[in-house]
């Protein structure tokens, strides 16, 4: 597959991945699958990640995990994806966004790097975002949104710079923004950030600005963000994808994870059984090794791979990972 890049993003190789959240407002199904693992129609969540990154050139992604680590050393077991380099760190103790990165210093060197939340599907332009740092010579280049889950961070439009997070430097200047789950750093960061602590690199932000750091800021609003915190974000995007037609322009229409069907998305997965299909809305997906009976309806409902479907059962903004289902009507459920 042949990305377009522009030629200043190319100075930058390698990503370091965020993987190793909890998922506790997912549960019960992040007791199945670590949040960054679960399929959207058959493909794992970090993949779009992946795919993303690979669109503007970067082919070293460094990956935390923490929760069901295992899972993701089975899932990318080659260490390799399309071509490009997976490094799995384990964390024994979780250590969040700050001391997750300076636990893969070594592995950055003196390399400028991207750090990209696991559990986001998106497609804002992250060229923009490689551009912006390096012509604007910024320490901390950070994605910013309008999502709804927060308005901590100030911005001002004639500096492109962040002037305040959370009210710790200039509680005068109303929040506007929230972070996107994407930004640029240099690796002067690493000598900012104490060893075997947890914490936010939040801090760290607020900490540098302090010093006269240059914490620069794009707004990146028009294009799709989603953020899978809870069962209902995750099934909301099986709708957008399903009855909206949306597919991430990075994907070009395919999928390129070698472990799920190349088209995607993709209803039914071929090995899946079942005894007609007309009842399965485009927002619902079945997963490898299915078995589906018959007068089964599914409306934007996600089975995993494995799941039964006993007959004349309707489900309804379910979730089933891997377990059967007796005959019944069902909504709003999560079968573990």
């Amino acid at each position: 597959m042949g990305f377009a890049t522009s030629s200043i993003s190319n100075r930058i190789s390698k990503a370091f991945v965020l993987g190793a959240g909890l998922g506790t407002r997912l549960q019960p199904l992040t007791r199945v699958l670590p949040k960054p693992l679960l399929p959207i129609f058959g493909k794992p969540l970090i993949t779009f990640a992946f795919d993303h990154l690979l669109s503007v050139g970067i082919d070293n992604f460094i990956v935390n995990t923490h929760h069901l680590s295992g899972e993701f050393s089975e899932l990318f077991e080659s260490e390799v994806y399309e071509n490009a380099t997976i490094d799995l760190v384990y964390e024994p103790i979780r250590l969040e966004t700050g001391g997750g990165m300076k636990n893969i210093e070594n592995k950055i060197g003196d390399e400028i790097f991207v750090v990209y939340s696991g559990d986001i599907l998106t497609d804002i332009p992250i060229e923009s975002l490689l551009d912006e740092h390096l012509t604007k010579n910024n320490d901390v280049t950070i994605a910013l949104r309008n999502t709804g889950l927060s308005t901590a961070i100030s911005w001002s439009p004639d500096s492109s710079r962040v002037v305040d997070i959370v009210g710790e430097l200039d509680s005068s200047v109303p929040g506007q923004y929230d972070f996107a789950g994407l930004s640029v750093w240099n690796p002067s960061v690493f000598g900012r950030l104490p060893e075997n602590e947890s914490f936010s690199f939040i801090r760290t932000l607020i900490e540098w600005m302090r010093t006269g750091g240059a914490i620069g800021g794009v707004v990146m609003q028009s294009n799709n963000w989603f953020n899978i915190g809870s069962r209902r974000e995750y099934l909301d995007v099986h709708r957008v994808i399903g009855h909206g037609k949306w597919i991430p322009n990075y994907l070009g229409g395919r999928a390129p994870h070698s472990s799920i069907h190349s088209e995607w998305p993709t209803n039914i997965d071929p090995s899946a059984s079942i005894i007609g299909s007309d009842r399965i809305d485009a927002a619902s997906y079945v997963g490898p090794g299915c078995n589906v009976g018959k007068d089964v309806e599914l409306r934007n409902s996600v089975l995993f791979a494995g799941s039964s479907i006993s007959a004349e059962t309707r489900l309804d903004s379910c979730v089933v990972a891997g377990v059967s289902v007796p005959s019944g009507v069902y909504e709003e459920n999560d079968f573990v």
